[in-house]
């Protein structure tokens, strides 16, 4: 294993732990469902939200049908990033590969233990008497993002690659 797909899994792992150890902790120790919505900050909820959709909530189903189609879609596509990752010619495109990785894993863990994804970070602007939130979202979503803005970053802004002679 070269150095670069290290640290893509050693990335993919930490993802994936960090989200486990999070909703774990929220839903079994925290007692969040009890609980309910615990104001953090005047800005910041933690809230449970059961994400039976996928990113967003896009596509809403409670069908084990469409639940086992967007496993297979996700187990497809961790594939598909895995191979890119063990192809990656940069670390920080291996690391953003493997954050990713570990985020999509760790959502799949949700749907297949609990039928869909835990979510519970909601942030929150309150102006003018008016209330705007953002998605609820959980650790795994922002490994995919940050994932996804740094392979962006690489992309466009990374080192270029060498010319041929």
């Amino acid at each position: 294993m070269n150095s670069y797909l290290r640290h893509g899994v050693i990335a993919a792992v930490t993802a994936l732990v960090l989200d486990q150890a999070s909703k774990l902790w929220l839903l079994f120790v925290f007692d969040i469902a009890r609980r309910g919505a615990v104001k953090v900050t005047p800005f910041f909820d933690l809230v449970l939200a059961w994400n039976v959709g996928i990113s967003f909530g896009w596509f809403q189903s409670d069908s084990p049908f469409v639940q086992i189609i967007l496993m297979a879609i996700k187990a497809v596509a961790v594939v598909v990033l895995a191979i890119w990752m063990a192809r990656s010619q940069t670390r920080l495109a291996t690391i953003a590969l493997g954050l990713i990785i570990g985020g999509a894993i760790g959502n799949a863990i949700d749907r297949f233990a609990y039928g869909a994804v835990v979510d519970f970070a909601l942030f929150y602007l309150q102006i003018g008497g008016k209330t705007f939130n953002w998605y609820v979202f959980n650790l795994a979503d922002v490994a995919i993002v940050a994932g996804v803005a740094a392979l962006l970053y690489d992309s466009f802004l990374g080192v270029p690659a060498a010319k041929a002679p």
